[in-house]
């Protein structure tokens, strides 16, 4: 690659046999060890998901959603949409009978069907090879005996502290001595124990339907929301067929809407009209470029990505190229384009991405939400479930197309990835970090293509996104002056961002070399291994 700066990391993991990258190392060794004994890695991801609901309840949890993308060795992939919906029952009317003109964070109305439990059923029953009873032991242990709580929990934990506070149950649960845990402390869930063990013993039904399912309504009703056993219990997972595009090359595969992935592909299209590997990766046109390609694609975005009965147009024609060329149009190197249209959406969220490539060559890339730290914050004090808000994306008034309506899935920020080259599978990918997915993802890819760094360097070069409300540019604290002086020369309002923006995890399946190259991020805690 071009040697124009070489950002501080780790090395990448090489490999022969088979790679996990999570964000947790607890997660990372659990899917390790279902590998190791034989399961493969659609076993090994859920092995992982599930610890993760226990060790990252900040970002994920058994009451959110999820999404993935199986590859079989020859490149034949499959897509699992896991995104619940709306309650029957809600819709603008009732909001506006109740006086609500916008869905708040920690409202009832955000709680969409969780549909990750489903979604954990559905992809073992399509790839799997293991039961529930086996792959949830390493989660139940660690809910019942408890676990270390990570630095970057920690501090995330901190964070939501005002949040749990406000609920009596999220209090007494994740607050136990009126604060949040420190670094190292033993945190134990025993109700969400006996709920990973039901699930264990019962499938996924032991969610939706019976005690936990009423634990959960009951929650909710007392807090005026309008969900009903009903609405659990008809919670599924769609099967979807990835959206591919090419880009230099490489087909990269994203899922359909209700996600924001073929945003992620426009970018790209956008990109691809450019000579991006002639710029320093790390100058302001390299940065100008990929910000003004995620300004014009996050307004196509909020103008039409919903749940797909309800798009106005369909994604293939957002991704056709006479509409990507009239797109490109709009950038100019040498300034801003003053205003695009259409950009109105809640702040950051919060996510874990995992990716496992097997020894026979099977491949998931699955990521899992609550949306934002903690999800809505109300928990279901007897089953232990915090339930996720990805309702909060929904706007609560009519003439949107995010509108909400009962049986609606809301637009969703979260989204897996996979690369192909030459037909075979060559990149398993997702990345962190809510709204920035998108272009994480088409940051992550021109990393790799354009630049030719590996996956650990990618994934630690620094990144930069825009303020959805005011389009002022959020740089990483490695992105040297000089750069952020020339974007201000191209008009754009530029600052330092306090936190890391977004974070990724990563294999590519090197087929001339038969090596797997995994590479995980070290602003989230994440974790690679093989062997």
């Amino acid at each position: 690659m071009r040697r124009d700066f070489e950002a501080p990391g780790r090395s990448p993991v090489y490999a022969r046999e088979a790679a996990v990258a999570t964000s947790h190392p607890l997660a990372t060794s659990a899917a390790l060890e279902v590998l190791q004994s034989g399961g493969n890695a659609v076993d090994a991801a859920i092995a992982a998901a599930a610890v993760q609901t226990v060790v990252e309840p900040q970002m994920t949890g058994l009451g959110g959603d999820l999404f993935a993308i199986v590859t079989e060795a020859d490149g034949r992939m499959a897509g699992f949409n896991g995104s619940g919906a709306a309650p029957k029952a809600l819709s603008p009317e009732l909001l506006a009978e109740r006086g609500i003109t916008a869905i708040e964070a920690t409202s009832p109305h955000a709680v969409t069907v969780p549909g990750a439990v489903r979604a954990w059923e559905t992809l073992l029953k399509a790839h799997g090879s293991r039961s529930f009873k086996q792959l949830l032991k390493r989660a139940i242990d660690y809910a019942q005996n408890g676990y270390p709580v990570a630095p970057r929990v920690n501090r995330d934990w901190q964070e939501a502290v005002g949040k749990l506070q406000s609920n009596a149950a999220a209090t007494k649960y994740y607050l136990p001595k009126g604060e949040a845990p420190a670094i190292g402390d033993i945190m134990k869930f025993p109700h969400m124990a006996e709920t990973l063990q039901a699930i264990a013993d019962g499938g996924a039904d032991a969610f939706y339907t019976g005690a936990i399912a009423e634990d959960i309504i009951a929650t909710l009703k007392g807090l005026g929301g309008v969900m009903t056993l009903e609405d659990l219990a008809a919670a599924h997972t769609t099967a979807v067929a990835p959206v591919v595009r090419d880009y230099r090359g490489h087909t990269i595969a994203e899922l359909p809407p209700n996600g924001q992935g073929v945003i992620a592909l426009v970018m790209l299209g956008l990109l691809e009209r450019f000579d991006l590997g002639s710029l320093s990766p790390i100058g302001p046109e390299r940065f100008h470029l990929e910000m003004e390609a995620a300004r014009i694609a996050y307004g196509v975005r909020d103008k039409f990505i919903t749940d797909p009965n309800y798009m106005d147009i369909g994604h293939a024609r957002l991704l056709s190229e006479d509409y990507i060329d009239q797109l490109s149009h709009l950038i100019r190197m040498d300034r801003k384009l003053p205003e695009v249209p259409g950009n109105s959406l809640a702040p950051q969220t919060d996510t874990i991405y995992l990716t496992v490539v097997d020894k026979d060559g099977l491949s998931v890339s699955l990521i899992q939400s609550v949306f934002q730290p903690f999800g809505s914050g109300i928990l279901a004090p007897k089953s232990g479930v915090m339930l996720h808000n990805r309702g909060f994306s929904f706007k609560a008034t009519p003439g949107h197309a995010n509108t909400v309506a009962g049986g609606k899935r809301p637009m969703h920020t979260i989204i897996p990835a996979f690369g192909l080259k030459d037909g075979h599978p060559w990149l398993s990918f997702g990345v962190m970090g809510g709204h920035y997915q998108a272009c994480g993802h088409a940051h992550l890819i021109t990393n790799i293509v354009d630049y030719g760094m590996d996956p650990q360097m990618a994934i630690d070069f620094p990144r930069m996104f825009f303020d959805l409300e005011t389009h002022a540019l959020e740089a990483e604290k490695l992105i040297p002056a000089s750069t952020l002086d020339g974007l201000k020369g191209f008009g754009h309002e530029v600052r330092r961002s306090s936190e890391p923006i977004g974070g990724s995890q990563a294999i590519m399946i090197d087929r001339a070399k038969g090596l797997l190259i995994a590479g995980s991020d070290p602003r989230k805690d994440g974790h690679a291994a093989g062997y």
